[in-house]
């Protein structure tokens, strides 16, 4: 049974070994079809979307240092003295935050508007950040409810992880991927908003450091979760198997609104 001293989060991590595209040499006509057939597949080739232990390392991080903040002593403390340090500054409460945590998906839907093409076409990134974000929501919500972690202003107990924090950070996450490999600057620059709305979270008075942190990590690991199962939903989704079917349905349960994907086979 969980409760706000004990907590184990496990991460199961399936490392595929997946095949590489070959060129035969037959004649012209072949080597044309060839060469279309990868321009259209080199988006969704599993090894542009290859996952490694590497990727874990930070957003673990960040993860176990905000599960340590809610028992560890020192960490503890340090949640008070941060907070206490911002209320002696006593910053404007504004709600930024609310709109910030969505800025770097916005920009990257934007800029590829305006003629700045990202890795992926406009229905393939909207079907990784889509699952990034049920992702995100996947651990970010149960926890809430699980941890009961108050809010520094006392006005719930949901405050463990920060949401916002987690689906910035998840965003920018997602603009680092799209924008790394044509210009990198752009590409990190949607950390700064992330950044911000974490920030925020602590100066509106809504979370803890400890939750920030926390938050951070679980939005970089859903982007990253995302872009790794992207080649097996796409799959999925074109249907390659003519004796399966797809369904998206809405719902709602205990308060809560969704959508759910129903494959048959």
């Amino acid at each position: 049974m969980l409760n706000k001293t004990s907590y184990l989060f496990i991460f199961v991590i399936v490392i595929l070994n997946f095949g590489k595209l070959s060129a035969q040499n037959s004649n012209d006509s072949i080597q044309t079809q060839q060469l279309e057939k990868d321009s259209v597949e080199t988006q969704i080739n599993p090894e542009n979307n290859k996952f490694n232990l590497k990727k874990l390392i930070i957003p673990t991080g960040l993860i176990g240092y905000g599960v340590a903040s809610l028992t560890i002593k020192d960490l503890k403390q340090l949640n008070f003295s941060t907070r206490d340090e911002i209320k002696e500054h006593q910053p404007d409460h504004i709600r930024l935050d609310n709109y910030t945590q969505f800025a770097p998906v916005a920009l990257v839907y934007g800029l590829n508007a305006a003629g700045m093409e990202g890795k992926h076409n406009f229905r393939d990134r909207t079907i990784i950040y889509g699952t990034s974000m049920l992702i995100t929501s996947a651990f970010t919500l149960p926890l809430k409810h699980l941890v009961k972690e108050g809010r520094p202003d006392g006005s719930n107990t949901l405050s463990f992880p920060s949401g916002h924090t987690a689906i910035a950070f998840a965003s920018a996450q997602f603009m680092f991927h799209e924008y790394k490999d044509t210009n990198f600057l752009l590409s990190i620059s949607g950390y700064s908003f992330a950044v911000f709305t974490g920030a925020y979270r602590m100066f509106n008075d809504k979370h803890w450091f400890g939750d920030v942190v926390a938050g951070a990590g679980f939005g970089i690991l859903s982007t990253e979760l995302a872009y790794w199962l992207f080649p097996k939903i796409n799959n999925l989704l074109s249907g390659k198997n003519k004796n399966s079917s797809a369904m998206i349905l809405p719902f709602y349960q205990n308060k809560s609104v969704g959508l759910g994907f129903v494959k048959t086979f």
